[in-house]
């Protein structure tokens, strides 16, 4: 697997800097076959957050995975969504009480791990899908309580919050707008809700050291050589607390990384 060397990698970690790693791999087992340990020795990332595992925990070769804490969210449905943190810093705490039983599927999206100075939350949100039949469900449901769970975290630590939010928020977050309004991912509702995230309080970090950059995706269709001629989906984002913007030190897309129909994003976090 190659590296990106575009200008949105970071520089090299200072002293007791922070790197997190966010990637949607479509099937962990299928990335491992698929060299992603060498990714993860080239990277040296201190956290990964993992989405769309589609693995039950019994089914994970944990020995060949280099982080001595990992942590597995399992769907109820077998080879189904599902979320992983891979940390070489052992959290206090990991919980994945969202979203409650009673009023959601129980499909593995969201998991809360508690570090000394920060939450943090690997998330999977739901897709709205093909004519968009889980739109109200994600829209109406599973955003507005998510953004309520993280508002909780934040009173307690500041919070950091990644992983693949199925979603473009603007128009420069995806390279043919006008041909997919209220396509799955680019209606006026889900753009809206990501807008409310942000409005609690919360910095898209990418956009924070990029605002005006564009052909920054994370997400290709495997349709039609899209990935090669770039034609992508912003879709993938580390969102944070806006008391963590002093320790924000980089944010990054690793477009080059392959494995996947997603690639990795990241940021770094200045020491404390």
């Amino acid at each position: 697997m190659a590296q990106s060397t575009a200008e949105t990698l970071p520089s090299l970690k200072r002293p007791g800097a922070l790197e997190i790693i966010s990637w949607n791999v479509n099937g962990l087992r299928a990335v491992l076959r698929k060299g992603v340990l060498d990714f993860f020795a080239a990277q040296d990332a201190d956290i990964v957050c993992l989405q769309e595992t589609k693995i039950q925990e019994h089914q994970v070769p944990k020995l060949e995975i280099p982080f001595p804490h990992q942590y597995y969210h399992s769907a109820e449905k077998p080879g189904y969504s599902s979320t992983a943190i891979l940390s070489k810093i052992k959290p206090i705490a990991v919980t994945t009480d969202f979203p409650p039983v009673k009023t959601h599927p129980q499909e593995g999206r969201v998991q809360a791990a508690e570090f000394d100075t920060f939450f943090l939350v690997n998330v999977y949100v739901p897709n709205s899908q093909n004519e968009l039949r889980r739109l109200d469900y994600r829209t109406g449901s599973f955003d507005p309580e998510f953004r309520a769970f993280l508002k909780k975290l934040a009173k307690k630590k500041p919070v950091v919050v990644c992983g693949d939010f199925n979603v473009a928020h603007q128009e420069i977050d995806l390279a043919r707008p006008k041909d997919n309004r209220r396509n799955a991912g680019f209606t006026d509702e889900e753009r809206a809700e990501f807008t409310e995230h942000l409005g609690a309080g919360f910095l898209d970090t990418f956009r924070h050291f990029y605002p005006d950059k564009r052909d920054a995706y994370t997400w290709w269709t495997m349709r039609g050589g899209a990935r090669a001629r770039n034609v992508g989906w912003r879709i993938d984002y580390f969102l944070v607390s806006e008391e963590l913007e002093p320790r924000l030190d980089a944010a990054f897309i690793l477009p080059d990384v392959m494995g996947s129909d997603h690639c990795p994003v990241g940021v770094v976090l200045k020491a404390t």
